[in-house]
C-alpha cells in the first residue's frame, strides 16, 4: 500500500509541475490561453485527469506493468507565442525539461546528501527519479501530440509537418497507434535511456 501511495503522490507532483511549466512558458511567450482556462497554477486539481493520472497508473501497477500516467494537456495557441514555431517548441519541451530537472535535483541530492543506501527514504527518492525520467524520455519522443513533436515541428520540412499535423488531428487515436504499433519496437531504447539517466543522476546501477 505504501508503494502505491508513493507512486500516486510522485506522479501527481511530477505531472502537475510538468503541465504548470507548459502553462507558465506559454504565458511568458505571450499566449494567455492557459491563464484564461485556469491552468497557470501549481494546484494539482487544475491539471489531473481522474482516469489517465490516477486510475490508469494504478491499473498498470496492479497487473505488474510500469505505471504510466498523463495529465490534462495544457492548451496553447502556437500562433500567439513569440518566435513562431521556435516559441512553440520552447513551450513543448519546457514540460519534459521540468521532469528532467526534478530527476536531476533529487537524484544528485540523494546521491551526495542522503545516500542511496537501500533505506526506505532512498527507495522513495529513487522511485520519484524514475517516474520523472520516464516522463521526460517518453514525452520527448517526436510523435504528435507528444511534447517532443513541437521541437520537430520547428525544424521539419513542410511535407513532414503536414504528415505530423494529420497525425495530431487523430487525437487519442494517434496516441493509440503509437503505443500499439510503434512503441513496442522502441521500448528497449526507452528503457535503456531511462536507466542510463538514472545511473548518471543517482550513481546506482540498475543493470
Amino acid at each position: 500500500m505504501s508503494e502505491i501511495i508513493i507512486i500516486v503522490g510522485g506522479i501527481l507532483l511530477s505531472v502537475t509541475i510538468h503541465e504548470a511549466v507548459h502553462a507558465f512558458t506559454s504565458y511568458w511567450l505571450g499566449d494567455d490561453t492557459a491563464m484564461r482556462l485556469g491552468r497557470l497554477t501549481l494546484n494539482p486539481l487544475a491539471h489531473i485527469d481522474p482516469f489517465s493520472t490516477i486510475l490508469l497508473p494504478l491499473f498498470l501497477f496492479s497487473i505488474g506493468l510500469p505505471p504510466f500516467a498523463a495529465a490534462k494537456p495544457v492548451p496553447f495557441n502556437p500562433s500567439r507565442v513569440k518566435w513562431g514555431e521556435y516559441g512553440a517548441a520552447l513551450v513543448g519541451v519546457a514540460g519534459p525539461l521540468s521532469n528532467l530537472f526534478i530527476a536531476g535535483l533529487i537524484g544528485l541530492w540523494g546521491q551526495y546528501v542522503v545516500g542511496f543506501d537501500g533505506s526506505a527514504a532512498a527507495d522513495v527518492l529513487g522511485l520519484i527519479v524514475q517516474i520523472n525520467l520516464a516522463l521526460f524520455v517518453f514525452n520527448m519522443i517526436p510523435w504528435p501530440p507528444l511534447d517532443g513533436s513541437r521541437l520537430l515541428y520547428a525544424f521539419a520540412p513542410d511535407g513532414l509537418r503536414r504528415f505530423m499535423t494529420q497525425i495530431e488531428s487523430y487525437g487519442l487515436l494517434g496516441i493509440a497507434i503509437f503505443m500499439f504499433a510503434i512503441f513496442p519496437f522502441i521500448a528497449d531504447i526507452f528503457v535503456r535511456a531511462v536507466v542510463v539517466l538514472f545511473e548518471l543522476f543517482t550513481g546506482v546501477h540498475l543493470i
